[in-house]
C-alpha cells in the first residue's frame, strides 16, 4: 500500500465500537424511530438522540451503536442520506477521540457551490478521492449557502481532491476547493494582507457633536476620501465611532499615524485600520475563550441567554432589566470589536428564578427590539 493511502484495516480498528453518528435529524425523530430505521442493518446495542440537558429539546443529531462493526459499516455505506420523517440524515463514524477533527488534517473547504448540490451529491462527488469521515453543505432556512466542508481520513486524499476539483465547473459554476483553515488562521492572513493595502479607517472616542462633515474635514487633510460616516443609534445619537474610507492606502496610513492618540475637544482619539469581519469574529472567539476560562472560577449559577439586544443595552442596563426576577451573580453583554453584537447572558442563583425570567421576558420589547430569551445549562462543581 502506497504512502498516505487510506487504510481500511486501520479504520476498522479505530472505530471498533461500531457506533455511527447520525446528523441533520428532524426535531421529531425519537430513539425508537432510529432503532426501527437501523435494526434491519443488524443487531443494535442502543440508539440515542442527543438533547439539551436542561430543556430536553433535541439537538438534531444522535448515535446508533451496532453489536458488530461489519453491520455498522454496511449501514454507513448503504443508508447514508436516507430519509427519516421526510428529511435526509448524514452518517459518519462516531469518533470518541476528536483530535483528528480538531487538527484539521484531511479537511477541505469548498465554495461557490450551486444551490442544487446537497450533502448526498457532495459525498459522491468527493468520495472518489478517498474515504470520507464527514461532509456537510452549510445551509440556512433558504437552503444551501454555497459552501461546504469535506473531511477525509488522510491528508493524501484531501490533497487529491484539491488537485482534481479546484477550479472545476459544477452545474455551470466554477468552484474553489482548498485546505480548510481555522478562523484564527484566516483572520491572521487577512490581517497581514490588509495592513499593506487598507484604505478603510476606524475612528472612535469622539464627542457627541461630531458629525459626518466635521469628521470629513478632520480627515480630508491626509488625502481624498470616498466615504465618511459617523455611526448613530435609532434615535440619531452618535455612538462615538465612525469610518473613513480613503482613495489610497497611503492617505489612510498617514491618517492613522498622525491622528491616533490625538486629543480632540478633550477626548483622545483612537484611529486604526478598520478590521474585516473575519478578524472581528476571531477576536470575539478569543474573548469568549477568555470568558469561558474565567467562568470556571465563578460560583455556580443558572444562566439565561438573551439575543436581539438593542444597541443601547450595556451590562448595567441588562442587569437592571432582569433584577426583579431574583439574585443575579452576573450580567454580561457580549461585545464584538467596534460594535455591539446584540446578545448577552444573565446568571441567576436558582433554576426557579431563571425560569421565571425566561417566561416573562421572552418576546418583551426592551429598547426597540423584542428579546429572545432562552434557558441555559446550570454549571455544577463536582
Amino acid at each position: 500500500m502506497g504512502s498516505g493511502e487510506p487504510n481500511p484495516a486501520g479504520k476498522k480498528k479505530k472505530y471498533l465500537k461500531a457506533a455511527l453518528y447520525v446528523g441533520d435529524l428532524d426535531p421529531d425523530v425519537t430513539e425508537d424511530m432510529l432503532y426501527k430505521k437501523f435494526r434491519p442493518a443488524g443487531p443494535l446495542r442502543f440508539t440515542r438522540i442527543c438533547r439539551d440537558p436542561v430543556t430536553r429539546s433535541p439537538l438534531g443529531y444522535g448515535y446508533v451503536n451496532f453489536r458488530f462493526p461489519a453491520d455498522a459499516e454496511w449501514a454507513l455505506n448503504t443508508m447514508n442520506f436516507d430519509l427519516i420523517n421526510g428529511k435526509p440524515f448524514r452518517l459518519m463514524w462516531s469518533q470518541p477521540d476528536d483530535r483528528l477533527r480538531k487538527s484539521g488534517i484531511g479537511n477541505i473547504f469548498i465554495k461557490n457551490l450551486d444551490k442544487s448540490i446537497d450533502n448526498r451529491a457532495l459525498f459522491y462527488l468527493f468520495s472518489a478521492f478517498g474515504s470520507i469521515l464527514s461532509c456537510k453543505v452549510v445551509c440556512d432556512d433558504n437552503g444551501s449557502k454555497g459552501y461546504a466542508y469535506v473531511h477525509f481520513d488522510s491528508l493524501a486524499a484531501a490533497n487529491r481532491a484539491i488537485w482534481h476539483m479546484n477550479g472545476v465547473r459544477l452545474n455551470n459554476r466554477q468552484v474553489y476547493v482548498g485546505r480548510f483553515k481555522f478562523p484564527e488562521e484566516r483572520a491572521a492572513e487577512v490581517r497581514t494582507r490588509d495592513r499593506a493595502t487598507f484604505t478603510n479607517v476606524f475612528v472612535k472616542n469622539f464627542g457627541d457633536d461630531m458629525d459626518d462633515d466635521k469628521l470629513k474635514e478632520l480627515f480630508s487633510e491626509y488625502g481624498p476620501t470616498e466615504s465618511v460616516k459617523v455611526i448613530r443609534d435609532a434615535s440619531g445619537k452618535s455612538k462615538g465611532f465612525g469610518f473613513v474610507r480613503y482613495e489610497t492606502h497611503e492617505a489612510a496610513q498617514k491618517a492613522v499615524l498622525d491622528l491616533h492618540g490625538k486629543s480632540i475637544d478633550g477626548k483622545v482619539l483612537y484611529v486604526g485600520r478598520a478590521q474585516k469581519k473575519i478578524e472581528r469574529l476571531a477576536e470575539l472567539r478569543r474573548r469568549f475563550e477568555r470568558l469561558r476560562l474565567k467562568e470556571k472560577t465563578r460560583p455556580p449559577g443558572v444562566p439565561i441567554y438573551i439575543k436581539n439586544l438593542d444597541e443601547t443595552i450595556d451590562d448595567e442596563k441588562l442587569k437592571e432589566e432582569f433584577s426583579s426576577f431574583g439574585s443575579i451573580s452576573r450580567a454580561k453583554v457580549m461585545v464584538e470589536v467596534e460594535q455591539g453584537k446584540g446578545f448577552g447572558v444573565v446568571c441567576f442563583s436558582s433554576f426557579e428564578e431563571a425560569t421565571k425570567a425566561v417566561d416573562e421576558m421572552n418576546g418583551r420589547i426592551v429598547g426597540s427590539k423584542p428579546l429572545q430569551v432562552t434557558l441555559g445549562q446550570a454549571r455544577r462543581r463536582w
